[in-house]
């Protein structure tokens, strides 16, 4: 990765680009420390010092703080993700938007500027539901109705500033512009989360039970990273075999390639949409002020919050963690199978001549890719549950309290891995212009010299 790094930077343009994109991360995590208009800062500070669970963390980590110090950037890019999710799903289940996503760069625009505008509406109900519900609960340093709109403008504009970032940062930068602004806001949690292991397992103890406490910390995070990595980058090849034809005096086909399946089909989708399916019931209550009663009610949001999992003195709790990874394998499976339409890929192999040795094209082929699809989903889901539940055993069992989670690792990991990928394209289309250009500064080092 470092060595990839240091011949990008060798490389003008590619060098231009990560400056920018450093810039503008720049610009992020300033936004990240300007208040909110209005706003008692001590009020988030104090609720999440209160917080028994971490419903809110997990919302907190993907804003970078900005969250807990309600700043500008409150809402951070969560808008965003939500939106690009929901105009995904709906291709599926509307046809005009099906159509537009089958129209090439046009209809590409097309979805672009209504996840825009589905962004802002959502961002408008998000901060419109902080400022009521927190606002009465003392969020508000005067709670009326200007100080309330203020709020919700600035929060609303906040995300659209930040949508716009990753948006130049895809066209004038490296990578995903959304993706990267997310990592940054992950990465600036890591400091204050070794912070937290640090004063709980190591400060304070004798030098044999703080370093031995050390290094289970780092081996466990190491045998996590190492693990996702593997998750990220695995894959099942099924050959495919094109026939030979003869066109005229040249034989065409007779080629061999292969349909790369990744294990993990659904990336971080199913975390996250398991996660936000927990977390809602909470954070709505929280918004309203209930959830620390005796009753029936309570006892739900309890064992649906994460922050009482695997802990030994409220075991009964664990039931969460049981319907937690029962929606992340359901998700898996369902948003593959939305994305990913095996008979398509049948028929445009058969249409092409191609075929997988062994296995007759049309009905037959369909049925061996949904038989190996299914089968790497659940390794995949697996995968995923293993990556996400370690930390909640960690800190259920131990009481670590960091918002550093699995979900964050697999964003982490799957971004840097994308980003490098993206940048080491770039050098390689950068060399084959050096091998071609007859123009500038290549035309010395090109082959044909002319």
């Amino acid at each position: 990765m470092l060595q990839t790094f240091r011949k990008a930077f060798q490389i003008e343009d590619i060098r231009r680009k990560i400056l920018y994109t450093l810039a503008m991360l720049f610009v992020v995590r300033l936004g990240s420390q300007l208040p909110t208009p209005g706003v008692d800062p001590t009020y988030i500070q104090n609720f999440f010092a209160n917080q028994t669970g971490d419903s809110f963390n997990f919302f907190n980590a993907f804003t970078g703080g900005s969250f807990e110090t309600m700043s500008i950037f409150a809402l951070s890019i969560t808008p965003y993700i939500t939106s690009s999710i929901i105009i995904q799903l709906l291709t599926i289940a509307i046809p005009k938007l099906e159509e537009m996503q089958k129209e090439g760069e046009d209809g590409r625009k097309k979805l672009t500027a209504l996840t825009r505008y589905v962004t802002v509406v959502l961002a408008l109900i998000e901060s419109t539901a902080m400022a009521v519900g927190f606002g009465r609960q003392g969020l508000l340093e005067k709670f009326n109705f200007v100080n309330a709109a203020i709020v919700v403008l600035t929060l609303t504009a906040g995300s659209a500033f930040l949508m716009w970032i990753g948006e130049r940062i895809t066209e004038k930068g490296v990578g995903n512009g959304i993706s990267i602004v997310l990592l940054i806001n992950i990465l600036s949690r890591i400091p204050s989360d070794m912070t937290s292991l640090y004063e709980k397992f190591i400060s304070g103890k004798g030098l044999a039970s703080g370093g031995l406490a050390a290094i289970i910390i780092i081996v466990i995070i190491l045998v996590l990273v190492v693990f996702t990595v593997i998750l990220q980058d695995a894959e099942r090849r099924i050959p495919v075999q094109y026939s030979q034809k003869v066109q005229g005096r040249k034989s065409v086909g007779g080629q061999s390639t292969n349909i790369p399946l990744k294990v993990n089909t659904a990336g971080v989708i199913p975390v996250i949409f398991a996660s936000s399916i927990m977390q809602f019931p909470v954070v709505i209550a929280s918004f309203m002020g209930k959830g620390n009663g005796k009753g029936i009610g309570s006892e739900i949001l309890r064992g649906l919050s994460s922050g009482n999992w695997c802990n030994p003195n409220k075991i009964y709790y664990s039931w969460g963690l049981i319907v937690y990874i029962v929606l992340t394998i359901f998700f898996a499976y369902f948003y593959t199978s939305i994305t990913f339409n095996p008979l398509e890929i049948a028929n445009n192999m058969k249409k092409s001549g191609g075929f997988i040795p062994g296995i007759r094209p049309g009905k037959p082929t369909v049925d061996y890719l949904n038989k190996i699809l299914n089968y790497i989903i659940f390794i995949g889901a697996c995968g995923l549950v293993i990556v996400q539940v370690i930390p909640f055993v960690f800190n259920g069992v131990f009481g670590a309290n960091v918002s550093f989670g699995g979900t964050s690792l697999i964003i982490i990991i799957g971004v840097v891995l994308e980003t490098l990928k993206q940048i080491e394209s770039q050098m390689l289309v950068r060399n084959y212009t050096g091998f071609l250009n007859v123009k500038g500064k290549s035309m010395k080092n090109s082959f044909l010299g002319y």
